[in-house]
């Protein structure tokens, strides 16, 4: 999802960023994130976890505010993000991958204690 997402965040910002910055600043944001996390993750402990964590429940704001948003004002985003009607046009990952992040972090940290 880190590598579609920060794919299509470039190529967008490149070719078509005068079109609709905010979404393709969007989409920015949300690749970042999925980079981040997917680091925080590989990285291990308790600092990157609780960073994990935070970053899956912003994720997760994030589809849920913008989805909302696309779905009731569908003008105000001329493009797409990735986080558009709760990531439709990703098979709706965008809205799975905070949740199955936060369950997996919350059950891994069980795990260990």
């Amino acid at each position: 999802m880190s590598v579609g997402a920060v794919s299509r965040s470039v190529y967008e910002i490149l070719t078509d960023f005068d079109t609709a910055p905010l979404a393709h600043v969007l989409s920015a944001v949300a690749a970042v994130v999925y980079a981040f996390i997917t680091y925080t993750l590989v990285r291990g402990g308790e600092t990157a976890r609780r960073a994990a964590l935070a970053c899956c429940a912003a994720e997760l704001a994030g589809v849920l505010i913008v989805g909302t948003w696309t779905v009731l004002e569908p003008s105000a985003f001329p493009d797409s993000t990735v986080w558009s009607a709760y990531g439709k046009g990703y098979v709706f990952i965008p809205v799975l991958l905070p949740v199955t992040g936060m369950l997996w972090l919350r059950r891994s940290r069980s795990l260990r204690a």
